[in-house]
């Protein structure tokens, strides 16, 4: 009975996003994969290495995930850089996103709760969004949507 419900589930996110204008195996993969690898281009039109991020994901168009906000993502997030987003593998379903830098500390609640869920470490306590840090500053949102 699980089996079915966390198919129907999980086919019910895919097509939401597909929808939402996330293609269909990425949508699939982001309902139930721990991890996403996120690249950025450099400066010199380089594609930057891919980083394995835990990350949020709700169904919609939108996947979150924090960082610090003077790593190298975020600057050049912050220069116009698109995201590059596989999941669930460095090589799994891919997209190209375009970000937005957040301090939403409602969002960050959300995360965390959401994190707490999904990561065992994260339910102790560690490694997960905190409002706190998004309120100092300490820690940024990013917000990737699917490239138009």
């Amino acid at each position: 009975m699980w089996t079915t419900l966390a198919l129907a589930l999980t086919l019910a996110f895919a097509a939401a996003a597909a929808a939402a204008g996330l293609p269909a195996d990425v949508a699939e993969a982001l309902a139930t994969s721990d991890q996403i690898y996120v690249a950025t281009r450099r400066a010199d039109g380089s594609r930057s290495a891919a980083a394995p991020v835990w990350f949020m994901y709700d169904g919609g168009d939108a996947i979150y995930f924090t960082t610090a906000p003077d790593s190298h993502k975020v600057r050049r997030i912050r220069t116009g850089s698109p995201v590059f987003v596989a999941v669930g593998a460095a090589d799994g379903p891919s997209f190209e996103g375009r970000a937005e830098l957040l301090a939403d500390i409602a969002l960050a609640e959300r995360m965390g709760a959401h994190y707490s869920r999904k990561y065992w470490i994260a339910w102790l306590g560690l490694f997960r969004p905190r409002a706190s840090r998004v309120g100092a500053g300490k820690t940024v949102i990013v917000k990737v949507t699917p490239a138009s």
